[in-house]
């Protein structure tokens, strides 16, 4: 989790690589108007996630019905987002990748392709609660340094 140009998906990418896990990217199940909404600079609001984060938990609680491993990336910003993504599923874990303001907006504006560009950011900033219980990483350190550290600290 963390905002735009965190490095969520690459490191989920590697993580689930190396473990050998479902990787689910959480943007690819945005709505197309909510794509088209980011991708004009305007921030979604908590309305607008609300389907996408039942969603997302729907694909959570499955794998884990299923017993199947799985690493999903997205923005979960605020704690009651992660709520609703984790629901009763307390072996959800989430893993929050933070890094400055400067960073993101760089790895933002050299970014191409993708709807959420450098105008979310600073409306991405303002709506995070970073959370306080899970696993913070320093998301400028290398991405193999960032998944040999989240190993680490999930025990994997």
């Amino acid at each position: 989790m963390g905002v735009a140009g965190a490095g969520k998906t690459t490191i989920g990418q590697r993580l689930a690589a190396e473990l050998g896990w479902r990787f689910v990217e959480g943007d690819e199940l945005h709505t197309p108007a909510a794509v088209e909404q980011m991708r004009k600079g305007t921030p979604l609001t908590d309305a607008d996630r609300e389907s996408w984060l039942v969603a997302l938990h729907a694909i959570v609680a499955a794998a884990a019905d299923r017993r199947q491993p799985l690493i999903l990336s997205c923005s979960a910003l605020k704690a009651r987002y992660r709520q609703t993504l984790r629901g009763d599923l307390r072996r959800v874990r989430f893993v929050y990748l933070e890094a400055d303001p400067e960073t993101l907006g760089r790895r933002l504006a050299s970014r191409a392709g993708h709807f959420a560009g450098p105008a979310l950011l600073p409306s991405q900033l303002a709506a995070l609660e970073p959370p306080a219980y899970e696993i913070t990483i320093d998301a400028t350190r290398p991405p193999d340094q960032i998944v040999h550290t989240i190993r680490l600290e999930l025990g994997l």
